[in-house]
C-alpha cells in the first residue's frame, strides 16, 4: 500500500525537484499539493506547483492554494536565490491544469479526517504556514497526522537568511513553534543535512544525461540556483535541500540524526526563527523530533537520478 501524503510547498527549484521525486515514485500517494508563500509570493508559488505537476505528466493532480502571508509577519522572499519566478533558469510556460477551488487549509483538514487516523503524512518543503492554520482551526486533525516530515531549520549549520535562522523556519516563525510544539511525530531535514546533498557539476551531468525533458529542467533548475550558492558557501554545488523530505520517505536509512528537543525562537530580534536543537541533551525538556545530522550523499543522488528517469 503506497504510503499517502500531503505536499506543502513553495517551489522554488529544489521544491520542484522534490515534486517530481514524489510523483514518480510509486511507494508513495500524493494525495494533493498545498501552496504556501515562502520562496516567492503564493501567485506564483501556486502557478509553479501546476507547472511542475504538469511536467511530471500529472495534470491530474489536485493542486490548492493556502496562505499568502505569515501568522503574524510580513512575508519574507527569496527571489535572490530562486530568481524572480522562483523556477528561473529554463523557460517555462503557463500551466493550463486548473487550481483546486477549495482553500488548502481546508483541505488539509477534510483529508486528515477523512482518511483513518496515523495514515497521512506532511511533507511541508516551505514556511509551515497553512500547517499551523490547519491546525489551529481543526485541533481535532492534530491527533490523527501519521507524521511531519518537513525541511527546514538548522543546528550546526545555524542559518542561511539570518547568522541564527533557517529560511523557512524564519519566514513564519510563529507557525513553526506552533507545529514544534503540537506532538506530531516530527522528522526535521536541517541545513546540517541538505549542505551535504550538494549537486556537483557530476550529478548534474547525470540529470542531464536521462536525456528527457524532466532531466534537462532539473539540470537547468539546479543550474541555475548553484550559481548562488557556490559563491555564497564556496562549495563544489548548490544543496537540494527540499529532494531529502521525499527520500527519506523512500530510503530512510540514507539518513542518520537524532530524537531531541527542537524549541523555535520567536522573542528575540536577534535569533528569530532559530531551531534550538538539544543535541547534547543538556535540557530536561522532551524530545520532539527526530532531528537529521547527516546523508549518505552519494545513495541519495542514485536514488533521484533513477526515480527521474521514470517520468
Amino acid at each position: 500500500m503506497p504510503r499517502k501524503i500531503i505536499i506543502d510547498t513553495d517551489p522554488g527549484q529544489d521544491d520542484a525537484v522534490a515534486i517530481l521525486l514524489a510523483l514518480a515514485s510509486p511507494e508513495l500517494e500524493v494525495m494533493g499539493i498545498t501552496a504556501v508563500a515562502g520562496n516567492v509570493p503564493l501567485s506564483l508559488t501556486q502557478r509553479n506547483a501546476r507547472i511542475i505537476c504538469e511536467l511530471a505528466g500529472r495534470s491530474d493532480m489536485g493542486v490548492y492554494v493556502g496562505c499568502d502571508a505569515p501568522l503574524a509577519r510580513r512575508l519574507v522572499t527569496a527571489e535572490h536565490v530562486h530568481g524572480k519566478t522562483g523556477l528561473d533558469g529554463p523557460q517555462m510556460v503557463d500551466p493550463t491544469m486548473p487550481l483546486q477551488s477549495r482553500h488548502a487549509v481546508d483541505f488539509i483538514i477534510d483529508t486528515l479526517r477523512g482518511a483513518a487516523p496515523g495514515t497521512v503524512t506532511l511533507c511541508p518543503l516551505g514556511p509551515l504556514t497553512n500547517i499551523a492554520t490547519a491546525f489551529r482551526r481543526a485541533p481535532d486533525i492534530i491527533a490523527r497526522v501519521q507524521e511531519i516530515v518537513l525541511m527546514g531549520g538548522a543546528y550546526f549549520q545555524v542559518g542561511n537568511i539570518t547568522p541564527t535562522a533557517e529560511f523557512n523556519i524564519y519566514v513564519d516563525p510563529e507557525a513553526a513553534a506552533e507545529v514544534f510544539a503540537a506532538g506530531v511525530p516530527l522528522v526535521v531535514m536541517p541545513l546540517d543535512v541538505t549542505h551535504k546533498a550538494l549537486a556537483t557539476q557530476a550529478r548534474v551531468d547525470a540529470f542531464r544525461a536521462l536525456g528527457s525533458r524532466v532531466g534537462d529542467m532539473v539540470a537547468e533548475w539546479t543550474n541555475f540556483f548553484e550559481r548562488f550558492d557556490k559563491e555564497k558557501y564556496g562549495s563544489a554545488g548548490a544543496p537540494l535541500h527540499d529532494p531529502c523530505v521525499i527520500a527519506y520517505l523512500l530510503q530512510p536509512d540514507l539518513f542518520t540524526g537524532r530524537h531531541v528537543n527542537v524549541v523555535v525562537e520567536t522573542g528575540s530580534d536577534l535569533t528569530l526563527g532559530m531551531t534550538v536543537a538539544d543535541w547534547w541533551r543538556v535540557t530536561d525538556r522532551a524530545p520532539n523530533a527526530m532531528f537529521m545530522g547527516d546523508v549518505d550523499a552519494d545513495g541519495f543522488f542514485a536514488l533521484l537520478t533513477a526515480r527521474l528517469a521514470r517520468l
